[in-house]
C-alpha cells in the first residue's frame, strides 16, 4: 500500500470512529435523537440535553479513542523493540506493572495526589517490563520465553494487587470495577490528564519512525547502520510505556488492543514504519471507541466493562489471523 492508499485507510478509520462517537451521543438511559444530539453538540445550551452530551457522553468516547490510539501504539513500539509478534503491554507485564502500585497508592497513600499516578504507572510499568525482558534473556528473547516471563511477572503483580484490595475494604468494589477496564464516568479532566501521556508516546513514536524501524530488522543490522542500541532501546521502552502509564489511572488495564492493532495494521500493507504507527492507533482508537459504546448500551443501565469487549470483539478478529498463519512480525524498511 502506497503513501496515498495509506492516508485513505487512515482517513476511513478516523472517520468510522468520529461516527461511533457521533453515534454515541444518543444512546443510553436517556435516549436523545440525532437531531437533538447535534443540536446541543453545536450549540450547547445548558438542558439535560446538553450535560448528558457534552458532560457525560463526549468526553468518555473521546477518553476512548485517545487511550486505543495510546494502548495500539505501545503495542507496535514494544513488538518492533523485541521483534515478537506476541508483545503488547498485558503480555509483557507493563500493564500488570502501573497497575500494582497505583493500586497500592489509592489505598495506602490515600493523600497522594491522583496528578501523580501516571508518574507512578510508569515507574512500576518500567520496572515489570525490564524484568520481563531479563527474564526472557534467560531463553535468549524467544517469544514462549517473553510470553513466559511476561505472564509470570503479570501473574505475580496481580497477586499483590488482589491482596491490597483484600485489605481496601468499601474500596475493593470501585477498584474492582476500575481494574476490569472502563470509561464510566470519566470527564474532561480526566480525559487532560491522559492526552498528554498518549500524545508523548505517539509523536515520539512517529518522530523516531526510523529508529523504530531499524530495531524491526536485528540488533546486528541496526548497529551496522549506526544505531547506538543501548541509547535507543532504553528510549522506545519508555515510550511504549508512556500511554500504559497515562491510561491505567483513567482506565484501568484494557486488554487486547495492543496486541491485536499492529497486526491489523500490518495486514492492510502500509508503506513504511511512519504510516504503519499512524494506522495502528488509528485501529486502536476505533477498536476502543467501539468497545466502549458497546459496553455501555447492551446492558442498559448496567455497564459492561470495557475490557471484556475488547476481547470478545477482537479474539475473533485475532484468532483469524492466527488460522490464516497471518500472525507475523515483519519489518519495515527504514
Amino acid at each position: 500500500m502506497d503513501a496515498r492508499k495509506s492516508a485513505i485507510a487512515i482517513a476511513l478509520i478516523v472517520a468510522a470512529t468520529l461516527s461511533v462517537i457521533l453515534f454515541g451521543l444518543m444512546p443510553g438511559a436517556r435516549i436523545l435523537s440525532l437531531h437533538d444530539a447535534l443540536h446541543v453538540l453545536w450549540a450547547p445550551d445548558g438542558r439535560i440535553e446538553s450535560i448528558l452530551v457534552w458532560t457525560l457522553r463526549l468526553p468518555r468516547s473521546l477518553a476512548a479513542a485517545v487511550a486505543g490510539a495510546g494502548l495500539a501504539v505501545s503495542g507496535y513500539l514494544l513488538q518492533a523493540l523485541t521483534r515478537n509478534p506476541l508483545a503488547d503491554p498485558g503480555i509483557t507485564g507493563a500493564t500488570a506493572g502501573a497497575i500494582a502500585p497505583i493500586v497500592a497508592c489509592f489505598v495506602f497513600l490515600p493523600w497522594l495526589s491522583s496528578a501523580s499516578y501516571p508518574f507512578v504507572g510508569l515507574a512500576g510499568g518500567l520496572a515489570a517490563s525490564a524484568v520481563t525482558f531479563w527474564v526472557a534473556r534467560g531463553g535468549n528473547g524467544r517469544p514462549l520465553h517473553l510470553a513466559l516471563g511476561g505472564i509470570s511477572v503479570s501473574l505475580f503483580l496481580g497477586a499483590i494487587t488482589i491482596y491490597v484490595l483484600l485489605l481496601a475494604g468499601p474500596q475493593s468494589t470501585a477498584l474492582l470495577f476500575w481494574l476490569s477496564g472502563g470509561f464510566q464516568g470519566r470527564s474532561w479532566a480526566q480525559l487532560l490528564h491522559m492526552l498528554p501521556w498518549v500524545a508523548l508516546g505517539v509523536a515520539g513514536a512517529l518522530s523516531l519512525h526510523r529508529v523504530v524501524a531499524m530495531f524491526a530488522l536485528s540488533d546486528h543490522a541496526a548497529a551496522g547502520m549506526g544505531l547506538q542500541l543501548n541509547l535507543w532501546k532504553p528510549v522506545l521502552l519508555i515510550l511504549a510505556i508512556l500511554p500504559v502509564a497515562g491510561v491505567a489511572p483513567i482506565a484501568g488495564p484494557v486488554a487486547f488492543v495492543g496486541l491485536a492493532a499492529p497486526h491489523m495494521a500490518r495486514l492492510l500493507g502500509p508503506k513504511g514504519a511512519a504510516w504503519e504507527i499512524a494506522l495502528t492507533a488509528a485501529i486502536g482508537a476505533l477498536i476502543v471507541t467501539c468497545a466502549d459504546l458497546v459496553g455501555r448500551t447492551a446492558a442498559i443501565p448496567k455497564e459492561l466493562p470495557v475490557g471484556i469487549i475488547t476481547a470478545l470483539l477482537g479474539g475473533p478478529v485475532f484468532i483469524y489471523l492466527i488460522q490464516r498463519g497471518r500472525l507475523d512480525f515483519k519489518a519495515q524498511q527504514p
